[in-house]
């Protein structure tokens, strides 16, 4: 009988449970290996924090390795953009740093030890014939007409293929299991192929290299992964990953498990798609805030316990779903919310002047960094004769129930006094180039003013202290209403997906704000410094969300 208050488990907490119970293993061992072919997403990191998560609850390792066995597309760019993205993330490999390719030579062996088994052999079938040989799903495959060559040689053509004496596609080396298997994987799968190709870690020192699902297990064997857990289309390689480990004859075996991917609707995940975009100029790197890679939420504000929350939320499951990007974006305001200062900034001035104002002076006054958080204390703000608001808090001729500012309109300006519209100035477009009003000095903010009231209440900033910046205001790079895909495959772009502000002004306590730095702005959103673009004397602000949002978390 279950004891009162037991948390319900994940499946894969339920099978490390039953696994630590009847001793399978000691003690508990995952990792997360990424090939470093491109960035990492938002879905790396519901494994990167899994696989993290799993090893600190048991109170195991967590190892990060790189799966970097096709030379072809890895790069050290993405080696070290993946490092960042695992250390922001929090998940702690310790000294656990592993390469696939450092395994190399004991792969090498692995295969020559299934060779003088009888359970590999070489084979000069081309890519295209291996295709055909292999059948279908409800037709078995044709065994190959080199599968029966001798021990002999092919422990002779597999050390010739190392040496470099054969040219790339014409010799492969395949797994010997059954051709008539029902899953295709297993019909004598290419476990080594010719490439020559200078690797990013090894140079020049291997023409030949293993394929992912050979390599796979044997690193996870080798460094004592217990629990290789992945996602769902690593299903129906199992079997082919427990033939390795069991042919090769390692004493402890991991255990591979897989769980669902995290999709996200409405967004750009795959590489080559981002690929193209990088290239394009269509976004300024793999880390553009319209991006949901890793590094593109960090830029553009997103926090490792934003993402951490995203994942819980969306839990671990056997069944495919969708989670709504609105969701992420819920996230990151439950994080920011009672963290961060919320402070003035005008995106759209326009200048106000209090005509009844002394002209030389300037005041400072105390204003809460965050109501709903009194713990961060307060700040001190300058005011003066000269201010800027934002043009959208002023209307000529107002609809109703308009409560900000207006002709014969009065309102508290935020944390200072009432002010009242007593006229405004026009250029030749008709555009308000200056609002005048006049200010009741009985009405400053907690002075215990209680004569009468007003209905609006806006912000502002001084002139003279007012710190210049751009802004920039991001949608999703992707046309929601069209869809993520065009009928050719290409992508259903968003042109609005970037909108730049280059005249904003903001209160003087964020001159000194450095790169992630992050802040709510009043009614605008939460806003982070850009880290690529921004300079002491050129801030750049990126807005991470806007303050509403109609989603809700679904009940539980």
């Amino acid at each position: 009988m279950e004891e009162k208050g037991t948390v319900s488990r994940n499946f894969i907490e339920q099978i490390i449970d039953q696994d630590l119970n009847e001793g399978t293993y000691e003690t508990i061992c995952t990792r997360f290996p990424p090939e470093p072919n491109g960035y990492l997403h938002i879905g790396h990191a519901k494994s990167i924090l899994l696989n993290y998560g799993l090893a600190k609850k048991y109170g195991g390792k967590f190892n990060l390795r790189f799966d970097d066995t096709n030379p072809t597309k890895e790069k050290t760019e993405f080696v070290d953009s993946i490092l960042a993205d695992v250390k922001w993330l929090g998940a702690d490999f310790e000294d656990r740093l592993y390469f696939a390719s450092n395994y190399f030579d004991q792969m090498y062996e692995a295969a020559v030890k299934l060779i003088k088994k009888g359970k590999a052999f070489v084979c000069d079938l081309t890519a295209d014939e291996i295709r055909e040989y292999r059948g279908t799903l409800t037709e078995p495959g044709k065994e190959s007409p080199y599968r029966n060559r001798s021990v002999e040689e092919n422990l002779q053509l597999f050390e010739n293929m190392k040496n470099g004496m054969y040219e790339d596609g014409t010799k492969v080396l395949r797994a010997k299991i059954d051709m008539a298997s029902p899953n295709i994987n297993m019909r004598d799968p290419v476990i080594y192929r010719v490439a020559h190709m200078t690797h990013h870690n090894t140079g020049d020192k291997w023409c030949i290299y293993p394929m992912y699902d050979f390599a796979h297990p044997i690193e996870d064997a080798i460094e004592g992964v217990t629990h290789s857990i992945c996602t769902l289309e690593f299903e129906d390689h199992r079997p082919l990953y427990d033939w390795v480990v069991r042919e090769v004859g390692f004493e402890h075996p991991p255990k591979q498990i897989e769980f669902a991917k995290l999709y996200l609707t409405n967004v750009v995940t795959g590489k080559r798609y981002i690929k193209k975009l990088v290239e394009e100029g269509i976004v300024d790197g793999w880390d553009d805030p319209r991006l949901v890679t890793i590094a593109a939420l960090k830029r553009r504000g997103f926090t490792p316990e934003s993402i951490q929350m995203f994942v819980d939320l969306c839990g671990i499951s056997k069944s495919q779903s969708s989670v709504d990007y609105a969701m992420l974006e819920y996230c990151i305001r439950e994080d920011l919310k009672l963290k961060r200062p919320r402070m003035m900034a005008v995106l759209d001035p326009v200048k106000l002047v209090i005509d009844n104002y002394p002209e030389d002076q300037m005041e400072y006054l105390d204003v809460e960094m965050n109501l709903e958080n009194p713990q961060l204390g307060m700040r001190r703000v300058p005011f003066g004769r000269e201010l800027y608001i934002d043009r959208e808090d002023f209307m000529e001729n107002p609809p109703k129930k308009y409560f900000r500012l207006f002709p014969g309109n009065e309102v508290r300006l935020m944390g200072a006094y009432f002010v009242k519209c007593v006229s405004f100035e026009k250029d030749e477009n008709g555009k308000v180039t200056e609002i005048h009003c006049t200010y009741d000095p009985e009405t400053k903010c907690g002075s215990g003013f209680t004569g009468r009231k007003v209905k609006g209440t806006i912000h502002w900033v001084a002139a003279k202290t007012a710190v210049h910046a751009v802004v920039r205001l991001y949608e999703n790079i992707i046309d929601e209403e069209k869809g993520v895909y065009n009928e050719d495959g290409s992508l259903n772009l968003n042109p609005n997906s970037l909108t730049v502000l280059n005249d904003c002004l903001l209160e003087p306590a964020l001159a000194d704000a450095k790169p992630y730095d992050s802040f709510q702005f009043v009614r605008q959103g939460y806003f982070c410094v850009d880290a690529k673009d921004s300079k002491e004397d050129a801030l750049v602000f990126n807005r991470i969300v806007s303050l509403k949002s109609s989603f809700k978390l679904p009940k539980q």
